[in-house]
């Protein structure tokens, strides 16, 4: 009885705990589905092994090298590295026909490079028959009367190497060079050109290697003018029948005469029997003219440094250079070397009166051509050493406006004293700088001439900061005033034939686009008047 009654009791009890049950379950449902795993128990060995997860950048081993920079230039996108080069496993190498195609993208960009750095910049040589060049250098001892030129158009036309100098001259880049070889340093600097092109019409300009001054100046004497003139007119009537001619009528081509202006003008209706007409005929009218010496009114003549004895063939001699000429002593306020000309009407000539000004000046180093051996003036080391010795060196007009001895002087560090504008300012204008007073000094020759002035009381007005900065400031403008070798491919400046290059593409370029070959210019107009005058 006693446990029938407990089991009834159990029954009741049942039937207040079941409606419990079911939410109970469900919340211990709950807790198992969402507790957090239990993290695992870690051996020893475990431990020893376990280490932290590395950086992301650790992870990949980029064993592939950097992107060619052909790439760069072409705008090609960089890919990046595949999976093999990602953990250091080298690529397979790509099927044949894919590495020819790859090849061939790759000499594509070379060539696109290429022309990206020489647009606007091509040259196109006119090959000429061996008559207007190479055959004037094997006939050399007929180019002159006076000069065996054999020796001087050796070397590309810089001449004798020169040697023994008595330490007056460095042992490299020296040589006895003819102020009349420029067209064949000219000539051989183009075939080292970056920019050449075979194709006429993607040319900025067209070179002719002609070379007049040799021509002309075997000429000179004993000579009748059609002799003169044979070759000359032999050479446009060629040209006029080349397609690069046919293009613009000869207005892109340029040639280089290794003479003055003058030697290329004769004038037959006065009697002239000097020079030929190579300049006044036609078709060279066209063309345009790199000479040592241009006329005053003559559009087609463009003015370039005459040689002088320096040849470099790297930066680094120029910059040896440079340094030598500022350190030289300067015992001499100015300087002169030359000789006297013919002429002045009674009165003598202004450089006459420059050579005995000088003479009577304990202050002026006199170097006067042909007296004596000491007083050679064909001697690169007499000049040389001669022209660094003083602060400034006077460049009187002699046969023409211009002198050789000017870029002498400059490249000796000399301050040149001119006396005409003609002798160089109206001149390279491609070459010097416009702010002539910043590298020379200018005094009219006339009042030299009829002693109404003194150079050396102009000359000791300068303080000494003042002509150590035009001093520097000529040693400066040495690179641009000398004739890289010809030999060498490059030099790390730009020389004077670069310069020249530079200068006629721009000039051909103004004449396509219609307008003038020079730009008005008020600094050139202002010597008008000294032209009409003297």
């Amino acid at each position: 009885m006693a446990s029938g009654g407990a089991a009834a009791a159990a029954l009741r009890a049942a039937r207040w705990l079941l409606p419990l049950a079911v939410p109970a379950c469900c919340v211990v449902w709950m807790l198992l589905a969402f507790a957090p795993p239990t993290p695992p128990v870690l051996g020893n060995e475990d431990i020893v092994h376990a280490s932290p997860r590395p950086p992301e950048r650790e992870l990949i081993v980029d064993a592939s090298p950097p992107p060619p920079k052909l790439e760069k230039i072409t705008g090609a996108s960089s890919q990046p590295p595949n999976r093999q080069a990602r953990i250091g496993t080298p690529p397979s190498p790509p099927p044949p026909q894919v590495a020819r195609r790859q090849e061939r993208q790759r000499r594509a960009a070379r060539r696109a490079a290429v022309a990206d750095r020489c647009a606007g910049r091509y040259i196109y040589v006119q090959e000429l028959p061996r008559r207007f060049n190479a055959d004037l250098l094997r006939d050399c001892r007929s180019l002159s009367e006076w000069t065996d030129m054999c020796k001087h158009v050796a070397n590309a036309g810089m001449g004798p190497r020169l040697t023994r100098t008595g330490g007056v001259l460095p042992p490299t880049g020296w040589y006895d060079t003819n102020q009349f070889t420029l067209e064949v340093v000219f000539h051989n600097r183009m075939r080292q050109y970056g920019c050449l092109t075979a194709d006429a019409s993607r040319a900025a300009a067209v070179y002719v290697p002609y070379y007049a001054g040799l021509d002309v100046g075997r000429h000179l004497w004993g000579f009748s003018n059609s002799v003169r003139d044979a070759l000359a007119e032999d050479l446009v009537g060629w040209l006029r029948s080349t397609p690069a001619w046919a293009a613009h009528g000869g207005r892109d081509h340029f040639l280089v005469g290794g003479r003055i202006a003058w030697d290329f003008r004769r004038q037959d209706d006065g009697g002239g029997e000097w020079g030929s007409r190579l300049l006044l005929l036609p078709e060279a009218r066209n063309m345009t003219a790199l000479v040592l010496e241009s006329g005053p009114w003559h559009a087609g003549d463009v003015g370039v440094p005459y040689p002088t004895y320096f040849h470099p063939s790297r930066a680094a001699e120029v910059a040896s250079w440079q340094r030598t000429v500022r350190r030289a002593r300067r015992p001499w306020l100015f300087a002169f070397a030359g000789a006297r000309r013919p002429g002045g009407g009674g009165g003598g000539t202004l450089r006459d009166a420059v050579i005995d000004q000088c003479a009577r000046s304990r202050r002026c180093g006199l170097l006067q051509c042909g007296r004596g051996r000491r007083n050679d003036c064909y001697a690169p080391s007499n000049v040389m050493r001669h022209l660094r010795s003083a602060a400034f060196c006077l460049q009187p007009p002699g046969d023409s406006y211009t002198r050789r001895s000017a870029f002498d002087a400059m490249l000796a560090g000399c301050v040149p004293v001119f006396f005409h504008p003609g002798s160089a300012y109206t001149q390279y204008r491609w070459h010097l700088p416009v702010d002539h007073a910043g590298y020379s000094v200018f005094v009219p020759g006339e009042s030299v001439r009829n002693g109404t002035v003194r150079v050396e009381d102009v000359l000791r007005r300068f303080g000494r900061a003042e002509v150590a900065a035009m001093r520097e400031r000529v040693v400066r403008m040495i690179p641009g005033i000398v004739y890289r070798d010809p030999r060498t491919p490059a030099g790390g400046f730009r020389d004077a034939f670069d310069i020249a290059v530079d200068g006629m593409i721009a000039r051909v370029g103004r004449i396509k686009r219609g307008l003038p070959p020079w730009e008005d210019n008020h600094d050139q107009r202002r010597w008008n008047g000294y032209f009409d005058s003297q």
